[in-house]
């Protein structure tokens, strides 16, 4: 059905859109300590940034066939402990409207436990309801020993690799400002029991309204392969704010039946202005 899946598809593309490079692959050498549960330990990467913080809270109407379908929420409730350090809880939540549901109900949501300093995770819980279809899944990282746990076993990652939720969060402390039109990066992203490779090539520049206004945006495109971890048909174009928010503005992407749009349509708890905001 249309939600399943292609609702993951707008999620890891939101997660993508922050790469920027030319073709290479965003992540950071290994930790040089061996215990996971050594508070201050030495060897973490830290990465401040200034794209968002505690509180923040994005709203989505997501559009499929000329219908408001549903509404997703992307929002940072607390910072948590997470083996002695602070790290984000954020939150990602899809609900079919009551309308909709009536054909197809979802409420999915998705969470992960994003390292404050390091921009690293630690924990990814995933509980999908898509009409009757269910599907819970969690994951553990390691970043010392670079290893996910999932259930009862174990699978190895590259340093510091993300899930599709922390993934996107990553990407918006990233800078855009020496990126040239064609450029790709690959950003790793482990999902049940494999680390997968996905390119990202940035598009340009555009100026487009939405409920929640008119920005300028940075657009990118994920190039997702079919048979890998996301499956599309066309093209995924994503809007993110020209400023150091990177906020996602709208994301439109093909699939087999139809298309979904997801557009901003309010946001509050942003981490100081949002300079390419049109007044």
């Amino acid at each position: 059905m249309m939600l399943r899946g292609t609702i993951v598809v707008v999620l890891v593309c939101l997660a993508l859109a922050g790469a920027r490079g030319q073709v290479v692959s965003v992540q950071a050498a290994a930790p040089d300590t061996a215990r996971t549960d050594s508070v201050r330990s030495p060897g973490f990467r830290v990465m401040p940034q200034s794209a968002f913080d505690v509180g923040e809270r994005l709203v989505f109407d997501v559009g499929y066939a000329f219908v408001t379908a549903g509404e997703a929420v992307m929002s940072i409730p607390s910072i948590d402990t997470i083996h002695g350090r602070p790290a984000y809880h954020i939150v990602f939540t899809v609900n079919s409207t009551p309308t909709f549901s009536m054909f197809y109900k979802v409420e999915d949501r998705y969470e992960t436990f994003l390292d404050k300093e390091g921009m690293f995770p630690w924990k990814f819980v995933q509980r999908i309801r898509e009409g009757g279809y269910s599907r819970d899944f969690s994951a553990e990282f390691d970043p010392i020993a670079n290893v996910a746990r999932v259930e009862d076993k174990v699978y190895p990652i590259p340093p510091y690799v993300h899930d599709v939720v922390s993934a996107f969060y990553f990407a918006r402390t990233l800078d855009y400002s020496k990126m040239r039109v064609g450029q790709k990066t690959i950003v790793e992203n482990f999902y049940k029991d494999t680390t997968y490779p996905l390119a990202i090539k940035f598009i340009g520049h555009q100026r487009i309204s939405v409920d929640a206004g008119k920005f300028d945006c940075l657009v990118v495109e994920p190039l997702i392969k079919e048979g890998g971890l996301f499956k599309s048909e066309g093209r995924v174009i994503i809007w993110l704010t020209n400023d150091e928010r990177r906020i996602p503005v709208q994301v439109s992407t093909k699939v087999i039946i139809g298309s979904i749009d997801a557009e901003l349509r309010e946001y509050s708890g942003i981490r100081g202005g949002i300079p390419a905001r049109i007044k």
